[in-house]
């Protein structure tokens, strides 16, 4: 079964309904189904947290928890050899550094990266990206 990372752009992308929302919709269903697995960083789901309660509030960002935790995305935790491998893609590919979990987890379990964000450009030879828009 294939997996696919949701990088922090292609969940908000979702939950805000911008242009490509139906992309992260046909990721999310084909979860549901046990076509692939849909993982995300620890680091990227806080990431989708703050980014919704700086610009909603509190109950809004409590609320989006909840929303989250019913879909079929297994967030993972992020630990030392994760860290590690973040830190190098940082300095290696010069990406953000909350991105560059979303990169390590792609690299880590051979999953392809969905994502909105034209940063991950940077790693167009280094690991399979999904654009969302």
């Amino acid at each position: 079964m294939k997996a696919v990372v949701l990088d922090a752009s292609a969940l908000m992308t979702f939950f805000e309904r911008r242009s490509g929302a139906e992309k992260v919709e046909d990721l999310i269903v084909g979860a549901m189904r046990a076509e692939r697995r849909l993982l995300m960083s620890v680091v990227n789901w806080g990431e989708v947290y703050c980014s919704t309660w700086e610009a909603s509030g509190p109950a809004r960002a409590r609320q989006l928890r909840a929303e989250i935790d019913q879909l079929p995305i297994e967030v993972l935790d992020a630990d030392f050899e994760t860290a590690l491998l973040a830190a190098e893609i940082r300095a290696r590919y010069r990406l953000h550094f909350m991105d560059s979990f979303a990169a390590a987890l792609g690299a880590a379990h051979h999953a392809a990266v969905a994502t909105c964000d034209k940063d991950f450009n940077r790693l167009r030879n280094v690991l399979e990206l999904l654009w969302i828009n």
